[in-house]
């Protein structure tokens, strides 16, 4: 009887090697992609790497970041998109509507988290933002070409007399034009023209400034593109030298020197990121994830280089602002 017991409790021990050993095995590293014409915010890329550990991904463990970046040039998207797809990423992070679009082109099937996209709908990254209804979803920046009618407007309250607005704009980013056509039929409602510089490559900021200040312009709209962002110190500077007010779309260009931005937090942005690839990770379907769109856009002034400039800021702007720097 105990002899009997024994094999019995050996053929169960047996029975259960395979269970174990397959319990033991190394974890599959999931591929985490991301895509982005020029993404070298060392800040932000922490961030979202911190957030994605807190959510249990962490690097070598049990995901690998694979990072393609343009390093400015929008052209060697589409062979960076492809590459991750070969390379097997699980999920493909893409910045701006430019790099969404080439990783648009370069899969059907693995799932697409867009950062920072512009008018997702319009663009046709998404049938619609609660139901995405393919590979495509993650944060816009906005959820229509409206909200450029803004920037003509806090203008307008900052210089007095504003009949002239420059725009630093870089037509490589996917969409742009819409944005441009809203910005342009807002400065005519209020009694304004806007000219566009266009910005392709950074050795393209030096003359765009000064093409905006022979034409006589009173204050400059730097519209996002993530070329522009890597080159915000160098056009604050070039904006300042010009002595030109100056809007921006991102709140590290006021931290830099500029003058005055509006817009979402692009940390608020990859926080959100991170929780799509996640979920996603975990086996969510990207065609039933909702666009999550941002809840405040913020306000940000920068006093000393108001002083700088000679301009004394608003007092109704001075109390719409999300931040002063001193």
């Amino acid at each position: 009887m105990q002899r009997r017991a024994i094999v019995a409790g050996a053929a169960l021990a047996m029975a259960a090697l395979p269970i174990i050993t397959k319990a033991q095995s190394p974890t599959r590293l999931r591929k985490i992609g991301v895509l982005s014409v020029g993404w070298a915010y060392a800040p932000i890329r922490t961030l979202y790497q911190d957030r994605l550990r807190q959510l249990g991904w962490t690097e070598g463990q049990n995901c690998i970041f694979v990072n393609k970046l343009a390093e400015g040039d929008v052209l060697r998207l589409d062979r960076l998109a492809a590459e991750l797809v070969t390379e097997g990423c699980d999920v493909i992070v893409a910045i701006d509507n430019s790099a969404i679009r080439a990783a648009q082109r370069a899969t059907s099937k693995i799932p697409i988290v867009m950062i920072s996209a512009s008018d997702p709908v319009g663009n046709g990254f998404v049938r619609s933002l609660p139901q995405p209804g393919g590979n495509i979803t993650g944060v816009a920046w906005d959820q229509s070409v409206e909200i450029m009618g803004r920037y003509p407007q806090l203008l307008k309250e900052l210089v007095p007399g504003l009949t002239r607005i420059g725009a630093i704009v870089d037509p490589g980013l996917t969409g742009v034009n819409a944005y441009v056509d809203a910005a342009g039929d807002a400065a005519r409602k209020l009694g304004m023209t806007l000219r566009v510089a266009e910005v392709r490559k950074p050795d393209d900021l030096k003359p765009a400034f000064a093409q905006v200040a022979s034409w006589g312009a009173q204050a400059v709209f730097v519209f996002g593109s993530p070329m522009i962002f890597g080159k915000r110190e160098q056009i604050v500077a070039l904006a300042r030298q010009r002595r030109l007010p100056a809007i921006y779309v991102f709140r590290v260009a006021v931290e830099s020197g500029g003058l005055m931005s509006y817009g979402v937090s692009t940390e608020d942005l990859w926080l959100m990121a991170a929780g799509f690839v996640d979920k996603i990770l975990k086996g969510a379907n990207p065609a039933d994830m909702s666009v999550e769109l941002p809840t405040r856009y913020e306000l940000a002034i920068n006093l000393k280089t108001a002083k700088e400039l000679g301009f004394t800021i608003p007092q109704s702007l001075l109390l719409r602002a999300d931040e002063v720097i001193q």
